[in-house]
Parts: C-alpha cells; sequence; structure tokens
C-alpha cells in the first residue's frame, strides 16, 4: 500500500471538492490513521467515541453528517452497525493511481522517484517497525491502577472517578463495544470524562428547571377557582 502517494491524491481531490469542510477532512484523517494503525486492511471496525476523539469531533451529528458524506462522496465506504457489540466497519477507497488503486509494487510507482522511495523506506521503517511498539508501549493499555489514577489527577479529576473507569474498564477486559480492544487508554479516559461531565450538566439543568417550574406563581391568581 503506497500510503505517500495515496495521500497526495487524496489531499489533491479534497482542494479541488468545494462540498468538503475541514471536519470532513479531520475525520478522513482519524480514518487514515485506524487505517494505517491496523496495517491497511481491505476493511476494518471503528468506534465512534475513539474516531471522535482522533477526529476532534464533539457531537455526534456531526460525526454521523461528516461519516456519510465522506461516503457518498466516495472517499470511503462506511457500513454502519445496528448491532450495539458490533463495530460498524469502514472501508478506504484508494487513491493514487490510474487504475484508482494504489498497491505499492513496483509496477506502481513512477520510474525515476528517488526521493519519494527513500522517504517512503523511512517512513516503513520507523512506521511498521516501530510505531505499533511505541503505540501499545504509551497508547495501549495502562500499566496499573496507579497509572490510571495519575493521569486522572493530572487532568483534575478525583480518584474515584480514576477507579470506576479503570475497575469498569478491567472487568470487560478493556473492550469496547463487547469485541474492540483499547488502542488508546489515554483517549477512553477523556471520553469517560467527557461523559461523566455531560451526565452532571443534563442533571443540574434538570433540578434547575424544576425549581424554576416549582417557583412560578401567578400575580392575579383566582382564589375562587378549584384547586
Amino acid at each position: 500500500m503506497n500510503y505517500i502517494r495515496h495521500l497526495n491524491a487524496v489531499f489533491q481531490q479534497f482542494s479541488m471538492d468545494s462540498r468538503l469542510n475541514p471536519t470532513h477532512i479531520s475525520l478522513y484523517i482519524a480514518l487514515f490513521q485506524f487505517w494505517n494503525i491496523y496495517r491497511f486492511p481491505e476493511v476494518f471496525f471503528i468506534n465512534r467515541e475513539e474516531v471522535m476523539s482522533m477526529a476532534k469531533i464533539g457531537s455526534k451529528a456531526t460525526y454521523h453528517r461528516c461519516l456519510t458524506g465522506l461516503n457518498d462522496w466516495k472517499y470511503i465506504r462506511y457500513m454502519p452497525s445496528h448491532n450495539p457489540y458490533k463495530g460498524s466497519q469502514v472501508k478506504m477507497l484508494k487513491f493514487g493511481t490510474s487504475s484508482g488503486t494504489t498497491t505499492g509494487t513496483s509496477s506502481d510507482r513512477t520510474p525515476g522517484t528517488t526521493s519519494e522511495q527513500a522517504v517512503e523506506q523511512a517512513l516503513v521503517s520507523n512506521i511498521n517497525s516501530n510505531k505499533h511498539t511505541t503505540n501499545l508501549n504509551k497508547r495501549g493499555l495502562p500499566k496499573n491502577e496507579k497509572e490510571v489514577l495519575d493521569f486522572f489527577k493530572n487532568q483534575r479529576w478525583p480518584a474515584k472517578e480514576a477507579k470506576k473507569f479503570f475497575n469498569h474498564y478491567s472487568s470487560i477486559g478493556w473492550m469496547t463495544n463487547g469485541k474492540l480492544e483499547i488502542i488508546d487508554w489515554h483517549a477512553t479516559a477523556e471520553n469517560w470524562m467527557i461523559r461523566d461531565g455531560e451526565i452532571k450538566t443534563e442533571k443540574t439543568k434538570n433540578e434547575l428547571s424544576q425549581k424554576r417550574d416549582n417557583l412560578k406563581t401567578v400575580k392575579n391568581k383566582d382564589y375562587g377557582q378549584p384547586l
């Protein structure tokens, strides 16, 4: 898979496509990164929370709108799953050759592109050989509960939440959607914090709304009317 030529071609396509906005591009790059992590399979599973975190998308509606747009405009093929225990799938449509596919074989390369080959060899060495090991060591799973406690403390979150997070994911084997292994526990922890914050905010709004409703009075109340 000649990902250099693929990215060059897809970025060129982006520059000519007026339908795209920065969020579409950010989402595509996030999907490309997961494709890279999984070593460029034909089809791969995605986890919404992890992709949204990597793409820096905070709204589920925006996420689904951009994902649908990339699918409709033939950048990817999106295969949603309606099973909560089975993740959706994505197929990255390939760019970079006259046939519309990139295989990375010598027959696909333009003669004389020595600089491109040198860069590609360096990237292959650094990414395919070392990057996945680095990801597993730094972004995979926490070594122990203390590491989780330290991370939550640095984010100014209580130790109680750190223990809840660690116990929850330890009990389900550090998987999401029942079968997808967590590849970046920091991102998963940040999503945990976001969800907890949203729940608390919504609860506070509901409580304030109830108080306002209970305090409503009518100035010209007719006390002759039955209760």
